[in-house]
């Protein structure tokens, strides 16, 4: 996928050295788009190999609205346990703040709790009206940080309906380019595809927006080794027909999937 071959290199030849938090150092640039055609076939890297099981089993996580590794997630792959506490929670997280954003009423005693269902919204503007340009998700709740075992970094997505078409636009706040980026765009892009299943519609411009994109110094090397090789033919993405709330793992097929080798990068934690 040239697109984020490029912004690779872009970092590379422009960055700019900074510190963060995990202590490790970067390579860093502020402000940086990718537009990637999903009808040219499923944005999954092949110049190296990406875990396409892992995510899909993250996301369907994150859309039944779990926080904890233990319900459906751990047994598939361990993306999240680093995070975890001693019983596997994480807080309120991604899949909380999609399917149970707390919203708060005001009462003759108080202030009764109650649930967004962001998703559900969402999925229900584009089917009554898909001209909104209020089709938003966020992560980003700002009274629930602290309580993260990670704050968001894919933050919040927005979806725009146009002749029969889905596009979707993420924000992502902070970007590990060589080992979370390629995930989160593959992730947004099942995503992409399973509203669009949802809603009767072709996904189409997958648009990723980036505040910190940065390469961990001690990614660098591998980052060069990716960089001498050549992208192949993407693969086709299969979805079964079904509502939203019916897909399991077993409904999505990863068709002609032809990779380079895995590159290993340590998780700066």
């Amino acid at each position: 996928m040239k697109e984020y071959l490029d912004l690779l290199e872009e970092i590379l030849e422009n960055g700019e050295t900074k510190e963060d938090r995990t202590g490790t150092g970067t390579i860093s640039i502020f402000g940086h788009q990718l537009k990637i055609d999903l009808r040219k076939g499923f944005p999954l890297l092949t110049t190296k190999k990406v875990f396409f099981k892992s995510l899909v089993y993250e996301l369907l996580w994150f859309l039944k609205g779990k926080t904890n590794i233990h319900e459906g997630l751990s047994e598939h792959t361990s993306i999240w346990n680093p995070w975890a506490d001693k019983d596997g929670n994480l807080g309120p997280i991604y899949g909380y703040q999609w399917r149970h954003w707390d919203k708060y009423t005001k009462t003759d005693d108080g202030y009764s709790k109650t649930h967004v269902d962001q998703i559900e919204n969402a999925i229900h503007l584009i089917k009554t009206q898909p001209d909104s340009r209020r089709i938003i998700v966020s992560a980003w709740n700002v009274a629930d940080i602290e309580k993260m075992a990670l704050p968001p970094c894919h933050t919040f997505f927005q979806f725009y309906v146009v002749n029969g078409h889905l596009d979707c636009q993420l924000y992502q706040r902070s970007a590990d380019v060589a080992v979370g980026v390629p995930f989160n765009i593959a992730s947004y892009a099942l995503l992409q595809h399973l509203i669009a299943n949802e809603c009767n519609l072709i996904p189409r411009f997958f648009v990723h927006t980036f505040g910190d994109a940065h390469i961990y110094s001690n990614h660098i090397a591998g980052v060069n080794e990716q960089l001498k090789r050549s992208p192949t033919e993407l693969p086709k993405l299969v979805i079964n027909k079904k509502p939203l709330s019916e897909i399991t793992y077993e409904d999505i097929q990863l068709e002609n999937y032809t990779c380079q080798p895995f590159i290993k990068f340590a998780i700066a934690v």
